[in-house]
């Protein structure tokens, strides 16, 4: 083996090898550097994907609560203003009642002019 290393063909098949040797560590050298800065720039490119995401997703939080506030605003609007309608109304009710057990002809068989009036108020 070793008369062969030195023998002139064995020379240039180790100088060759050696070369090819280096060839392959700069190769991989520089193809890791490229990876380490690829690696880097990906990464900060994702931070800001996941950063902007999550502001995002803040900002859809925000604009629920606001539209379930207003919702809940225009309804609670809606009870009040139907509260104020059966007020109204029952009050309308007791009246009517009211107007009906003092009428005279309350046991009569037809319906008087009072009568009449009170259902039309009811319409």
């Amino acid at each position: 083996m070793i008369a062969f290393a030195l023998s002139p063909i064995g020379r240039r098949l180790l100088g060759a090898l050696a070369a090819f040797a280096l060839l392959l560590a700069a190769y991989a050298y520089v193809d890791h550097r490229g990876y380490a800065r690829a690696e880097a720039h990906y990464k900060g490119v994702i931070a800001a994907e996941h950063a902007a995401a999550a502001a995002e997703a803040a900002a859809e939080t925000e604009r629920q609560v606001a539209a379930n506030n207003a919702a809940k605003a225009r309804e609670a609007g809606r009870i009040a203003e139907m509260q104020a309608q059966a007020e109204n109304l029952q009050s309308q009710i007791e009246e009517l009642q009211r107007e009906a057990s003092e009428d005279p002809d309350a046991g009569r068989v037809a319906l008087g002019a009072p009568g009449v009036q009170r259902i039309n108020k009811v319409r």
